[in-house]
């Protein structure tokens, strides 16, 4: 879902105040608080998927994120900064002194596609579009993405899987694996940038 500049500014926007809100002692789930301000745009009232992605002086700091769209895109994005500044398992929660070397950026994702005849690897791998697909693999009950933004850290379309596959818990390859793919509209701003 592409987003003009100004939706982009009010989802950034929203980011952030779910963000501060938590320093404020301020209950996390009043998104409709202040929805009102935003909710006027058609667009961000339709369900969306995205991911918010923190990065602190370029490396990352927390990413969390939704393939399926559940929700209206802009409490989508609400509920995402926050999961991602304090409740990313691989990184300590946020703090307030960290801001003024953070970039927030938000993707919001295409529904996914399935990826045919992805019953093996080398298939798999003739049909991506390294820095265009974001890939999910799924097997039974593992489950794993990379946005593809992350083809700047793997660009290799081989790397790419394995890394994916590692990441998800799946250490080979099986008949039962699916594969879908799907695009982003990726857009960003430093902290301070940012109004609220």
């Amino acid at each position: 879902m592409k987003l003009d500049k100004q939706q982009q500014r009010n989802l950034l926007s929203i980011a952030k105040q779910s963000i501060n809100q938590a320093w404020q002692l301020e209950p996390q789930s009043e998104f409709s608080r202040f929805a009102g301000k935003y909710l006027g745009d058609q667009s961000l009232k339709e369900d969306g998927a995205s991911f918010v992605t923190l990065d602190k002086a370029g490396q990352l700091r927390g990413c969390i994120g939704s393939l399926e769209a559940v929700r209206p895109l802009a409490e989508d994005v609400f509920r995402n900064a926050f999961s991602a500044a304090f409740h990313d398992p691989r990184f300590s929660p946020l703090e307030a002194h960290e801001t003024g070397q953070i970039k927030i950026e938000i993707s919001t994702l295409s529904v996914p596609q399935a990826i045919e005849g992805c019953d093996n690897k080398q298939t798999l791998l003739q049909q991506l579009r390294p820095f265009e697909d974001g890939l999910i693999l799924t097997d039974g009950f593992k489950r794993a993405t990379f946005l593809p933004s992350v083809w700047e850290q793997l660009p290799e379309k081989n790397e790419f899987v394995d890394y994916l596959m590692r990441k998800g818990g799946m250490y080979a390859w099986s008949d039962s694996m699916r594969c879908e793919r799907y695009t982003t509209f990726k857009f960003s701003a430093d902290w301070e940038q940012i109004e609220t």
